[in-house]
């Protein structure tokens, strides 16, 4: 008798832990699959910021400038610096990179970026550094370092400092 007990006893408390360990890997598995779990914010934003500059790569290599432009904050708060000289505003980096790229005799060459590290500063903010790169048909290759300040508006991730060098 006293065997019959302790053994619906143990069948209790095992039933009891399977039934909670049951419970256990069905929420683990629900929030697996809601993503709940694996969730990177920081990494989804980082990426979000390296497919804007792949896009903004894509444009300059097909000759598009105001679709490289697109990766920057259209605003005449956007501060742009290159070598000593600094321009602010969307429009005049524009007509910055028309003169020093589309102008007579000019070409915008094969762009490439490299060597990127993007530093999430908040949920809203973003750096990033790395090097640049162009091929240009003569055979010239310059290139240098850049540096930016990203933030996220409502309609994405747009530069809103570039100092390039």
């Amino acid at each position: 008798m006293q065997i019959e007990e302790s053994r619906s006893q143990l069948e209790l408390a095992m039933n009891r832990s399977f039934a909670a360990l049951r419970i256990t890997l069905t929420v683990a598995l629900l929030f697996t699959s809601s993503g709940a779990l694996g969730q990177n914010p920081a990494g989804a934003e980082k990426s979000a910021i390296r497919a804007l500059l792949a896009r903004q790569v894509d444009a300059w290599n097909r000759g598009d400038l105001e679709g490289f432009m697109a990766g920057y904050w259209k605003s005449p708060e956007l501060s742009f610096i290159s070598g000593a000289t600094a321009t602010r505003g969307w429009e005049p980096t524009l007509e910055r990179y028309r003169k020093k790229y589309q102008g007579e005799g000019k070409e915008m060459g094969k762009l490439d970026f490299f060597d990127l590290r993007v530093e999430m500063l908040g949920p809203e903010a973003a750096l990033v550094r790395g090097h640049w790169h162009l091929q240009m048909k003569n055979g010239q290759e310059p290139g240098g370092l850049f540096t930016l300040i990203l933030r996220k508006f409502p309609e994405g991730w747009r530069i809103v400092h570039d100092h390039t060098s």
